[in-house]
């Protein structure tokens, strides 16, 4: 932004330090000679010159006081505005380093608490989250684009293959490369429904998740059944406020995942939804192999896959919980996934309870 030029603070400050010393000692100087020339000391002898002669001895000290004030004044306030303006210089000179791109210097200003501490402690802060975030969606970039790239790679060489081999079948070709591109599909809508989570653009409605829990069960019921999983879903109305489309897609991926990454046979799902005073809550257990409380800790980082989910004919693409996450947290929410003991994940996701209906 272009702006006109003007003073600096440092200036500024020492010209209010040495104006209100100035205006201190006029104030002082008036009421001395106030008290010279109104009230002089009882028993003296009153004579008629004596207000003559105060003033001609009492100006030129006054206009002495006042120059060397002056002079104090500037000198004094701008030694006093740079050691008060210190810390704002290396804020300052870690903000210009920060707009070059480095996010990895920081301010740590020493000291006791104030209000400069505080500005320095709050921009570490940022440039902390800022760095994450950055390094998230250079890792995330990187990802995509190697996801991206494997099903377009397999395509060209189904291609390949069949321009060289007229004679292949052409059925089998057709079959897998529908896959693919089925695939490369579901993996770009599912990168544009992060990125639409990310950016928090949806409207804001008063949404129900226990109703969304049993449209996400119903709708994913005969895949419940082609895996021999059982859900069961229970709790109580948790109203919040959010986008339809997005917390269906929470749940039903939560409980997608669930039914996918289970047991070979008779495995079960868990759907709870509960109600807070300022939050609800939904929960998503599954039975399924042993998970370390460190890997599970991890499943909500995208294309991240356990080797069960690479050996499933549902495998996904890698950013179900990412997405989980994702949604969340643009709800203002907060996901945890924490490994069942028996074996199995429990997913757990809280967000703030909607605020009650007012009668009119």
């Amino acid at each position: 932004m272009d702006r006109a030029p003007g003073l600096s603070v440092r200036l500024k400050l020492t010209l209010s330090y040495a104006g209100f010393l100035m205006l201190a000692g006029v104030l002082l100087l008036a009421a001395a000679w106030l008290f010279l020339t109104r009230y002089p000391h009882v028993g003296l002898i009153i004579l008629p010159t004596y207000e003559y002669a105060v003033a001609r001895e009492f100006a030129p000290t006054a206009a002495a006081a006042l120059a060397f004030l002056l002079l104090f004044g500037l000198l004094g306030g701008w030694i006093l505005a740079g050691r008060m303006l210190a810390p704002l210089t290396r804020i300052t000179d870690a903000t210009r380093i920060a707009a070059t791109g480095s996010l990895s210097h920081r301010i740590r200003l020493p000291g006791r608490r104030d209000e400069f501490c505080e500005l320095a402690d709050a921009f570490d802060t940022m440039l902390g989250r800022l760095e994450a975030h950055v390094s998230e969606q250079q890792r995330f970039a990187a990802n995509a684009s190697h996801e991206l790239r494997t099903p377009l790679a397999i395509t060209q060489t189904l291609l390949d293959v069949a321009r060289n081999d007229p004679s292949r079948e052409i059925g089998e070709l057709v079959d897998r490369l529908h896959a693919v591109n089925a695939r490369a599909i579901n993996l770009t809508e599912a990168l544009l429904l992060l990125s639409r989570a990310d950016r928090r653009s949806f409207s804001r409605d008063r949404v129900d998740l226990s109703l969304m829990a049993e449209e996400a069960t119903e709708t994913l019921l005969h895949l419940a059944e082609q895996h021999d999983v059982t859900i069961e879903t229970s709790g109580d109305m948790t109203p919040t406020i959010g986008s339809h489309a997005l917390l269906l897609q929470l749940t039903t991926n939560l409980v997608h995942n669930a039914i996918v990454h289970n047991l070979p046979e008779q495995g079960n799902v868990w759907v709870t939804t509960s109600a807070y005073p300022k939050s609800v809550e939904l929960s998503v257990v599954n039975t399924g192999e042993k998970l370390t409380p460190q890997f599970a800790s991890t499943l909500g980082e995208p294309f991240l896959r356990g080797t069960e989910r690479i050996r499933t004919d549902h495998a996904g693409v890698g950013l179900g919980l990412a997405i989980v996450k994702s949604i969340t947290q643009a709800h203002d929410g907060t996901l945890t996934l924490t490994p069942r003991p028996a074996g199995g994940l429990c997913a757990t996701v809280k967000v703030p309870a909607a605020p009650p209906h007012v009668g009119r």
